[in-house]
Formats: structure tokens, C-alpha cells, sequence
């Protein structure tokens, strides 16, 4: 085999001569190959041109003569017919660039002088540092365009200026002191005169009004002669004192009177209860004068509604007891008290009755309250329970204890527990801190007849007073000694006028008939 001749090497690895390229055949293809006896060659392809078609190159085809990519002026095809009509003149003056000419679309704005409104660089073929801005950079991916801000210089900022004090204000080279002085005289002389016209303007504005009157007035005062309500209120008042009662789950006002120097204070049993049923509770004796002190209960009669307590005080005003059997139905008589905790209200008034059984429930589920009243139309209302009740020479004929109302005040019909009993009551207090009462051992109803009235006899219990008397279930009890009964409260309050052990007779009606029987009083 001669030398190695370029060719395509077999599947043996042998290179093969070159093949001989045949006629082609019918649509171009090549011939299978020239067989040479040994082997069997492959002619190369030949070389495939479709015919172009002439109105595709004249649109697509670069023309003859023309180096860039598109021709100023296109030729006309197929004897001067044009493929596209020409723009609107119109348009084209707007909007084409003028012949002859190679300035660009895009144009640097300019002002009515002709001159440029924005720097050269950005027209002139020199791009800026922003592609952004340079019309002939390529595209490309990177970071967001970011506007040039020139920088602005910080303008200084003024420091203030040093200030006036006062010494330059008023005596430095700026202000002179005479003409300070000089101002201030100005603006007196201002004031004074304007005060002169104010007061003359004021003196003419009102013709009714005149600043050289002076009234009249009498010589000597109002006289006050002795046995006066004003004479009286001014000896009394000292010795009627406020109680108040405070406490977890109470509070209120009553009053009080002092009977004697060693700090005994008189007054109702409801005035006090309170502050025993609750243990938080204090007393509290608030005096004329404003001085105050605390109080201790010494007894307490819850039956008839009396109580006393007692206070450390030195020099304490004692109003002394009169006699209150004297005293007859038109009398003059003062309540004095802190009604509706208003301390040191006196109110004046006439005995409208005597011996008026009054009965009212006690406090909290206890004994029943009886006593002899003297009934009164001088002012009484909540808060003057436990308060004086004075006659005409000031003397204590009573104790303010109860009223009767419909509309929770005062209606002239006030209550108070007549002196004679009270002073009783407060003494065995004082001596022993209980008192008993004298009792007939009865119970008894209010009955009404039309010829009679008293008390009927419910029960009578063995071994008390009335059994051994004789009286029996249904005697109705017409006196007691030498007062009229009417009622059940009107027998209780006559069988406590007396003492115990004493020995009264009794009229009663049984079965039509009027007997007297002889009872021996027991204690209750």
C-alpha cells in the first residue's frame, strides 16, 4: 500500500483513498460509489442551494452597495411599484429627521434661547458614570440603577448671640437710668390719673348709691330679762351634751344631760344600746365647748329607757332636777338637744299632757318600753332622744325620749319621760347599776266597754302577786290606787309609781260586780 492519504478511516481502522465523486442522479443525490474491485467507496454530498426567492432577498438581503445594516433609500421592485405607501407628509415633518441631515431622535432639550437645559456629557457621545443614561450601552443584568445626588453643602448654623442680663438692661450703656427713672415716674403719673377718672366715672355711673351714709343703730341692745327662753338656753345649754356612737356596723347622735359634778351623764336606753350590741362601737361625749370624751355605760333600764354613762371631765355644768308632779297642761317648757345631730338646739313648747302611757317595742327583740310620759308640742325630732326637758325656771322636769309621727319628723307630739321617775331610776342605776321594778305578776290586755275601760287579767301566774291577792283570769282592773287605768300600759305605769312591798288597793270588775282588793307589790 503507497502513502497515507486524508480520507475516512474504515471500521478495520485502514485508511481509504479518497472517493471519486460521481454524475449526480435525478434530484442531486449522490451515487452509492465507485466499486474499484477491493472496496467500496462513498462519494461526499454534494452541496444543496435552494434557489432564492427574488422578493425575500429584497426584503431581508443586504443591498449592493450598502456596508450597514439597513439602506437609506430602498430600490423599487417590478417597474416602479413600491411595497409600502410613504408616510403622511404630516408625520413625516413631526416626526422624521430632515433631509440632508444626521442629527439624532433624540435631541438635548433646550430654552427658548436655544441653550442646552441639562449638561452636555449625557448628548454628546461622553456617558455619564449610569448606563442609564448613556444611550448607546449595551444591556445587561446588574444592580439597580442608582441616581447621582450631588452633594449639598450644610449650610452653617447661626449660634445665638449673647443675651442681655439685667444689670445691662436697666443701668448699662443701652438703657440710661434717668430715662428708666424718667419712664417710671410717666407711667405713675398714668396709673393715679386714671385711678381719679375710674372713681369720679364711679361716683356719676350709679346717682342711688352713697359711701357717707351711716345708719342708725339702737342704744342699748335687746334687753333679756331673767325667766327669758334666751336667759334659760344660756344656763341650760352647757349641761345638754351630744352622745355619738360609732362603730364597724352603727353609727348616730343622741343626747345626754349631766346630773352631776362627778361626770354622770342621764339618757336613753336606745341611745346607748347600740354601742353594747356592737363591740367596735365607742361612746363619745362632745360638750358645748367643743371638748370631748370618751364614755362608759354605768347602767342600763331597758324597760323604761333609761341608761347612764359616765366621763372623766372637770368642771362639768350639772343641770338639777325639778319637780315634775308641779306641773300642769299649759306650762312652758324647753327641749333642748341635737336633733338630726344639729348639738345645742333649743326648742320651745306647752305641756300638751300629762301622764300619757307610752309603749314601744324594745330594741332588738327585748322587754317592752312603758313609762309615764309628759306630752309636749315643743320641737322634737331624732337625735334629741335622751335630751332636757326644762320649765320656765330652767329646773330638768323630763327627758326628751319619743315621738308620734306619720312622716318621720316632728308633728307637735314629742314624748318625755317625766323627772320625778327618771331621777329615780337614775339613782338606783348610779347605787347599784340595775334597778327593779314593782310588779303584780299579770299578764293583761287593753279592753273597751260601753260603759267602762281598763285592763282585762289573761293570766295570772301561781305564786305572784295577784294570786295571792285573790284577782282572777278575766277581772278587768279599773285603778290602782289613786290612778285611773284605762289600759295595759296605764296599769304598768301605775304599779311602778309604787315601791315594792307596798301594799295598794286594786278596783276591778267581775262579772258585773266592782270589788277592791288589797295587793302586796313584788318585784318584777
Amino acid at each position: 500500500m503507497g502513502p497515507a492519504t486524508p480520507g475516512i478511516t474504515d471500521v478495520r481502522g485502514a485508511m481509504s483513498e479518497p472517493q471519486q465523486a460521481g454524475p449526480e442522479q435525478g434530484n442531486g443525490t449522490p451515487r452509492s460509489g465507485v466499486d474499484d474491485g477491493a472496496h467500496r467507496r462513498l462519494a461526499p454530498r454534494p452541496l444543496q442551494r435552494p434557489a432564492v426567492d427574488p422578493g425575500q432577498a429584497f426584503v431581508f438581503g443586504r443591498p449592493q452597495g450598502v456596508d450597514g445594516a439597513f439602506s437609506a433609500d430602498r430600490p423599487v421592485l417590478n417597474g416602479g411599484v413600491q411595497l409600502a405607501p410613504p408616510p403622511p407628509e404630516a408625520l413625516s415633518t413631526a416626526f422624521g429627521r430632515p433631509r440632508g441631515t444626521e442629527e439624532l431622535l433624540q435631541r438635548p432639550p433646550v430654552d427658548l434661547n436655544g441653550e442646552p437645559e441639562v449638561e452636555p456629557v449625557f448628548w454628546e457621545g461622553k456617558p455619564a458614570g449610569d448606563s442609564w443614561r448613556d444611550p448607546g450601552a449595551s444591556a445587561v443584568i446588574g444592580p439597580p440603577a442608582v441616581t447621582e445626588e450631588p452633594e449639598v453643602e450644610k449650610k452653617a448654623v447661626a449660634e445665638p448671640g449673647p443675651q442681655l442680663s439685667v444689670p445691662e438692661l436697666l443701668f448699662g450703656r443701652r438703657v440710661k437710668p434717668t430715662a428708666l427713672g424718667l419712664l417710671l415716674v410717666v407711667a405713675l403719673l398714668v396709673g393715679a390719673a386714671g385711678g381719679v377718672v375710674g372713681w369720679l366715672f364711679g361716683r356719676a355711673g350709679n346717682p342711688l348709691t352713697d359711701s357717707g351714709v351711716t345708719l342708725a343703730e339702737v342704744q342699748p341692745g335687746k334687753e333679756r330679762p331673767v325667766g327669758s327662753v334666751a336667759d334659760i338656753a344660756k344656763r341650760v345649754t352647757p349641761s345638754v351634751v351630744s352622745i355619738e356612737f360609732k362603730g364597724a356596723n352603727v353609727a348616730g347622735v343622741g343626747s345626754g344631760v349631766v346630773i352631776d359634778g362627778a361626770g354622770y351623764v342621764l339618757t336613753n336606753d336606745h341611745v346607748v344600746a347600740p354601742a353594747v350590741q356592737d363591740t367596735s362601737a365607742k361612746l363619745t361625749v362632745v360638750f358645748t365647748d367643743g371638748k370631748r370624751a370618751v364614755a362608759q355605760i354605768v347602767g342600763r333600764d331597758s324597760k323604761t329607757d333609761l341608761a347612764v354613762i359616765k366621763v372623766q371631765v372637770d368642771g362639768a355644768t350639772v343641770l338639777q332636777f325639778g319637780n315634775s308632779d308641779d306641773l300642769a297642761v299649759g306650762d312652758t317648757v324647753l327641749a333642748i338637744g341635737s336633733p338630726l345631730s344639729l348639738s345645742n338646739t333649743v326648742t320651745e313648747g306647752i305641756v300638751s299632757a300629762l301622764h300619757r302611757p307610752v309603749t314601744a317595742a324594745g330594741e332588738n327583740g327585748g322587754p317592752q318600753v312603758t313609762y309615764d310620759a309628759i306630752q309636749t308640742d315643743a320641737a322634737i325630732n331624732p337625735g334629741n332622744s335622751g335630751g332636757a326637758l326644762v320649765d320656765s325656771s330652767g329646773a330638768l322636769v323630763g327627758i326628751n325620749s319619743s315621738i308620734r309621727t306619720e312622716t318621720g319628723g316632728s308633728v307637735g307630739l314629742g314624748f318625755a319621760i317625766t323627772g320625778n321617775y327618771a331621777r329615780k331610776i337614775a339613782q338606783a342605776l348610779i347605787r347599784d347599776g340595775q334597778v327593779k321594778h314593782a310588779d303584780m305578776n299579770i299578764n293583761v290586755s287593753s279592753v273597751a266597754a260601753e260603759t267602762a275601760e281598763g285592763a282585762r287579767v289573761q293570766n295570772v301566774p301561781d305564786g305572784g302577786a295577784a294570786d295571792a291577792a285573790g284577782i282572777e283570769e278575766g277581772d278587768v282592773i279599773t285603778r290602782v290606787g289613786d290612778r285611773l287605768v284605762r289600759n295595759a300600759a296605764e296599769l304598768t305605769v301605775a304599779v311602778r309609781d309604787h315601791e315594792i312591798g307596798e301594799t295598794v288597793p286594786v278596783v276591778l270588775a267581775r262579772q258585773g260586780r266592782e270589788l277592791t282588793v288589797q295587793v302586796t307589790l313584788r318585784s318584777d
